[in-house]
């Protein structure tokens, strides 16, 4: 379904922990925000690789790709997923990236295909409202 169609069910939100990070308490609030804006998401679990997030995207046929990350390795996680999903037919999955991610490299983060970057401190409701903004 393209994103112009009218929607007959709930967003789909897959939230993934790429990388070797070991902290997952922002991701795991993020998932019951958007479980509460009435949205159904997906968490991975710690420890993803990018093929991994990509390849449950596109089984899942989720709306919204979330990577939470702490690592400081943003960047080259983001490229990889961005090229994976060209490679595996999904760029038109949103792909949002949270975490520890320095307002330099936000710009950097949009140009390689990021759709929209929520540091640390990011409330709820703009994140919730990014995404029905741009899944609908």
């Amino acid at each position: 379904m393209s994103h112009s169609q009218s929607r007959n069910r709930p967003i789909r939100v897959l939230i993934a922990k790429p990388g070797l990070d070991g902290h997952d308490q922002g991701a795991k609030t993020i998932v019951w925000a958007l479980m509460e804006a009435g949205m159904e998401v997906l968490y991975t679990g710690l420890r993803q690789s990018p093929e991994n997030i990509v390849r449950a995207a596109r089984d899942e046929d989720v709306d919204v790709i979330g990577l939470s990350i702490l690592s400081g390795a943003h960047i080259p996680i983001c490229e990889k997923i961005s090229e994976l999903r060209r490679s595996y037919g999904i760029e038109d999955k949103l792909l949002l990236v949270g975490g520890n991610i320095p307002a330099r490299d936000h710009e950097v983060l949009k140009t390689i295909g990021v759709d929209g970057v929520f540091p640390t401190g990011s409330r709820f409701e703009d994140i919730v409202a990014a995404i029905r903004k741009k899944a609908t």
